[in-house]
């Protein structure tokens, strides 16, 4: 089976990709709104057709981009059942099957940290995918309306500590870079399950916590409520793109060299190498501003943000972390040069030394 795990920077939030190698069907766990592009490129670089999206829950933590796949790509929404989301395709029940090619998923209800959370195993119990009902060495919060830290409870010891103590869990999200975990790994190191806890032991650990502000989880939430119908987002999206931007595996925006040597212009090319680099052998690109990366989040807090930034470096790394920098600082027109100077070099384009 074809597996790809797949994280939105800005959320901190795991996409999940799974495909028969065989018949090219495949499904998304979780999808993201703003990693749509970066999952279809994904999806059409490997051959795949996506059959359904699936939810673990109604997330807090990001927007789904669910309803976007359905309108670029004719995949189908599934949620789980008594999520009392509108606009789906289809809901799951506790035991269904979800099919892609020679695969398939089990859906297992998991109630607590909201009373229609739901978790996915692969029919040979390798891997489940949790969501958020259970993240590595932590939980969620369980304040929504419909939370019940009992229920949780014992979702956790009957449905997912139950699985082989090797199986593999993949959470929805992590703050601290961490990627999986397993069962065993969880009944020893997590502290809300370590030492085999009562189930009063249990909620006092729990509601011992202090949470954050909710108003982030309650606004997308309520986007979560509703997916939107296809000519919703025909007409979001009819102005036409500022750039040819395709986004890579990893999320980067990039523009090609071709494109840069030929565009109209209206960005501004930033050049994020060393002063040397910038007047060395393979030169700059006229009209190109040096910002070294160092010094690029700095500098950049002046900029306008909707304005349009194209990065440049020697080979892309160093311009893909840029552009990465100035997304997360709220710009929304970024794009990377892809092969950077070397590429622009290859190309025999024209270039400055001074």
């Amino acid at each position: 089976m074809i597996f790809r795990q797949l994280i939105d920077y800005e959320t901190q939030t795991y996409t999940y990709l799974l495909a028969d190698q065989l018949r090219r069907k495949a499904v998304l766990i979780d999808p993201v709104l703003g990693q749509v592009d970066r999952d279809i490129q994904l999806i059409e670089e490997m051959g795949l057709q996506l059959e359904y999206t699936l939810e673990t829950g109604i997330h807090g933590d990001h927007k789904s981009g669910a309803a976007m796949l359905r309108a670029r790509t004719g995949s189908k929404v599934l949620v789980p059942a008594h999520a009392r989301v509108q606009g789906a395709d289809q809901e799951i029940s506790h035991g269904d099957a979800i099919y892609f090619g020679l695969h398939a998923l089990e859906a297992r209800s998991v109630p607590g940290r909201r009373a229609s959370n739901m978790m996915y195993v692969t029919s040979d119990l390798s891997r489940a995918f949790v969501g958020s009902t259970l993240l590595i060495r932590d939980l969620s919060r369980v304040d929504h309306p419909d939370s019940d830290p009992r229920q949780l409870f014992h979702s956790l010891q009957d449905n997912i500590l139950t699985l082989p103590s090797h199986t593999e869990l993949y959470p929805g999200r992590d703050y601290h870079g961490h990627t999986v975990t397993s069962v065993a790994e969880e009944r020893q190191n997590n502290p809300y399950l370590k030492d085999d806890p009562t189930e009063e032991e249990f909620l006092a650990r729990l509601l011992a916590r202090e949470l954050p502000d909710r108003d982030v989880v309650d606004t997308n939430q309520n986007y979560n409520m509703q997916y939107q119908p296809q000519e919703a987002f025909e007409l979001e999206t009819s102005e036409a793109p500022w750039a040819p931007i395709l986004r890579t595996v990893t999320g980067i925006p990039e523009v090609t060299a071709e494109w840069v040597k030929e565009s109209p212009r209206n960005y501004q090319l930033i050049d994020v190498r060393g002063v040397g680099e910038f007047h060395g052998d393979l030169g700059h690109i006229e009209g190109a501003k040096l910002v070294t990366l160092n010094t690029l989040g700095a500098v950049a807090l002046s900029w306008d943000r909707n304005e349009h930034y194209v990065t440049v470096c020697r080979s892309g790394g160093r311009s893909g972390r840029a552009a990465a920098i100035l997304e997360q600082m709220g710009f929304t027109n970024v794009a990377s040069m892809a092969g950077g100077m070397n590429r622009w070099s290859r190309l025999r384009y024209p270039v400055n030394h001074d």
